[in-house]
């Protein structure tokens, strides 16, 4: 079949069109316009120009992209793909490092994993004992910051108990002097209304009362610290001596103690008061919210007597 058959389908020439000639096998094409036998390769494709318009109407032509028509967006959006794929590209990179750092990590030791499971066994052991002899160590030295804080806090409190002590006792010897709440009393009279029997009778009635600290003092400012070994003596012309001073009258005590308990004792039915006044002499008190007590004793020293261990 020619040619002009195949493009019809037919076997036909095409409406409108006329007949080409064709000859014989082998003889050469009457068209003037045919090309030479001899110039056509056995090879090389026949030209079919037939064919060509078929082939166009086969082939749709191509409708532009429609991003074709804005130009500019094709090479953002190229760019943006890029950066994406940079993005995923570094990120892939630091997961491929991480990786590789967490299994030189967690690798294991190649002396260990050539060990023996005996020798494991015994370093596991050897481990195991170690750490039970630290952990007792750790124990015995809290134990021993414990008591170290103990004795620490123990000698703290008998520190201060043995300087609350001797403060006290250093106030009751009259070797300290003292400040706090009580009574100015004042004698007056003649010697035998205000004699040594009376003072010392006034002195017991006050430490009976509770009165911690006393001193007695003279017209003149000599003074004296009233303590347990204290003497009272009757001296010439009305005066006083205490522990050896010489005190002239009239004579004031300051006591520290309870004012309402020493004034009620002092001035109880016969008692110093009384007698005073029966003597033609007189006693008054004073209330004093602070009486300070000065006059200092001097240490008594003890020959004989010697404390109890």
């Amino acid at each position: 079949m020619s040619e002009e058959h195949r493009e019809t389908g037919t076997g036909w020439p095409r409406p409108g069109e006329p007949a080409r000639p064709s000859g014989p096998a082998g003889e050469p094409d009457p068209r003037p316009d045919a090309p030479d036998p001899d110039e056509l390769s056995p090879l090389a494709p026949v030209p079919d120009e037939a064919a060509e318009p078929a082939e166009r109407e086969a082939v749709p032509e191509s409708e532009p992209e429609p991003g074709a028509a804005a130009g500019a967006g094709a090479p953002s959006a190229a760019r943006r793909f890029s950066s994406a794929g940079a993005m995923i590209a570094v990120l892939l990179a630091l997961l491929g490092f991480t990786l590789v750092v967490q299994f030189k990590t967690t690798s294991t030791d190649p002396t260990l994993a050539a060990t023996r499971e005996e020798d494991l066994v015994r370093i596991s052991s050897d481990l195991d004992s170690r750490e039970r002899r630290l952990r007792q160590e750790i124990e015995l030295l809290e134990e021993s910051q414990r008591q170290l804080r103990s004795g620490e806090q123990g000698r703290q409190a008998a520190l201060e108990e043995a300087t609350r002590r001797a403060d006290e006792l250093g106030i009751l010897a009259g070797t300290l002097p003292a400040v706090g709440p009580g009574l100015e009393v004042r004698f007056s009279g003649p010697a035998k209304a205000v004699s040594s029997t009376r003072i010392l009778d006034a002195v017991q009635e006050l430490r009976g009362a509770g009165a911690e600290a006393m001193q007695i003092q003279g017209t003149d400012g000599t003074a004296a610290r009233i303590i347990a070994s204290t003497y009272f003596v009757d001296g010439p012309d009305g005066a006083l001596v205490v522990d050896g001073r010489r005190l002239t009258g009239p004579f004031t005590i300051m006591v520290i103690g309870d004012p309402a308990t020493m004034r009620t004792a002092l001035n109880i039915p016969g008692g110093v008061v009384a007698s005073v006044r029966d003597g033609g002499g007189n006693v008054t008190s004073e209330d004093r919210e602070v009486v300070e007590v000065s006059q200092l004793h001097a240490p008594i020293k003890l020959d004989h007597a010697r404390p109890v261990s």
